[in-house]
């Protein structure tokens, strides 16, 4: 079990070669694609965090016989698309938004009752953008304030296909209406406003799916089958992400991160750390099962403060809380616009990280869509709370790694849900111990 609490002092440089946990958002469709698959599906490098492991506890309560030969090897015997069976009882998401979003497209095809649920945290979060589009495909839908919080009850079957617009650029949303679409009774288009994530369209493409890409359009046609698929998980880049920033903050610091995880639609933050000036720099790049991989070296820099905007808000979404820490480095004025889907995280990450950076002395400030952070500012040792965001624990203690005295993160036990072993890895680089 994760400690509750982390105490941090100012590191040395960090130096070294380490590879990332499997990909949280592949993990979750690899247990969510080869449990509809027919025939037997082989997932290497699976990551054994909290969120995942709600993903892997609801398939097997749908039916579907998961061998788990060692934390990160997992043997998927597919039901197929038709074979998973009602559950006995309420399927618990714990705080996996992906898990939920998900499991209710491809609960919506299925010819029986579901009812999803998670803990506190995750029945605050909203669902409407995922129930209201499955609900025009002819699925009902259940929940609280209509639908648009959970608990979900899911009554599923006899879809139709939809032209749809999506309202943002969400890949989880994208992914559960690609999901229903598998069951419903002829072709659905999704009209996508950016560039979100592509691992489902990559995996089902791979396992025979009938996909369509062009210009923001995906069209997808429903099918008898998926071809089981072995899987080999690149390393998590929203994970490496720290690494990266505290390498680029500590003087002396480079280190190589080895089978990463490099798909174009995840890696904005590289982007804008390379705006920044950045010395970050990518090699042996290839393809490992459909994605993009790369070893990424990145040594220490000195930064500057640029606008971030646009597409880059989309291909950066989870990196804010870190990219924010970063910023309270960089030299001028960083400015983050068109972020307001942080606002409807595992917290509304804008106040919540603008609070806590705050009482690390950073000066930062709130924008209705982003942030606004002044650099270079020293930042000194306080207490500061997680407020069980996985993200923001993770920021907090890169943040106390440069801080003046001791910083105390609060409520660190949320980092398992996509990094365990972030202390030890960190220890591992040569910094100071966590």
């Amino acid at each position: 079990m994760s400690p509750t609490n982390l105490i941090t002092q100012p590191s040395g440089p960090l130096r070294g070669h380490v590879r990332m946990p499997g990909d949280k958002s592949i993990s979750h469709r690899a247990l969510l694609l080869g449990a509809i698959a027919e025939g037997t599906s082989r997932v290497e490098n699976f990551l054994p965090a909290a969120d995942c492991l709600a993903t892997l506890r609801t398939v097997q309560a749908l039916g579907v016989e998961v061998e788990e030969l060692a934390p990160t090897t997992l043997i998927i015997h597919g039901q197929g698309l038709r074979g998973l069976r009602e559950p006995d009882d309420v399927l618990d998401c714990g705080r996996s938004g992906t898990t939920m979003r998900l499991l209710a497209g491809m609960l919506a095809g299925q010819p029986f009752l579901s009812v999803l649920t998670g803990n506190a945290q995750l029945r605050r979060r909203p669902m409407g953008r995922v129930v209201e589009p499955l609900r025009r495909m002819g699925a009902t839908v259940l929940g609280r304030e209509g639908g648009r919080r959970p608990p979900l009850a899911l009554q599923g079957g006899n879809l139709r296909g939809i032209d749809y617009t999506l309202p943002v650029a969400s890949a989880q949303v994208k992914s559960a209406l690609l999901l229903a679409s598998l069951y419903a009774d002829g072709p659905t288009t999704l009209h996508v406003p950016g560039p979100a994530r592509d691992h489902t369209e990559r995996m089902l493409i791979a396992m025979g799916g009938r996909l369509q890409m062009a210009n923001g359009k995906l069209r997808i046609d429903p099918g008898e089958r998926l071809q089981a698929l072995d899987v080999t998980v690149p390393g998590d880049f929203s994970s490496a992400a720290f690494l990266i920033v505290v390498a680029t903050l500590v003087p002396g610091s480079e280190i190589t991160i080895e089978g990463l995880g490099v798909n174009p639609t995840r890696i904005g933050l590289l982007d804008a750390l390379r705006a920044m000036g950045a010395d970050v720099t990518l090699h042996d790049e290839r393809t490992v099962s459909g994605e993009p991989v790369a070893d990424l070296t990145t040594r220490a820099s000195e930064l500057r403060g640029v606008e971030v905007s646009g597409a880059l808000v989309v291909r950066a979404i989870d990196e804010f809380p870190i990219l924010t820490v970063a910023a309270t480095q960089a030299q001028g004025e960083t400015i983050v616009r068109g972020a307001a889907e942080l606002r409807v995280k595992e917290t509304d990450r804008i106040a919540t990280t603008v609070q806590e950076l705050r009482r690390l002395g950073a000066e930062i400030a709130p924008r209705p869509d982003g942030f606004l952070v002044h650099g270079p500012t020293p930042l000194r040792g306080a207490a500061v709370h997680s407020h069980g965001d996985h993200r923001l624990a993770m920021a907090l203690a890169v943040a106390g790694l440069i801080a003046s005295g001791e910083t105390l993160v609060q409520d660190v036990g949320c980092i398992a849900d996509s990094f365990p072993g972030f202390e030890a890895t960190l220890a591992h680089l040569g910094g100071q111990k966590l």
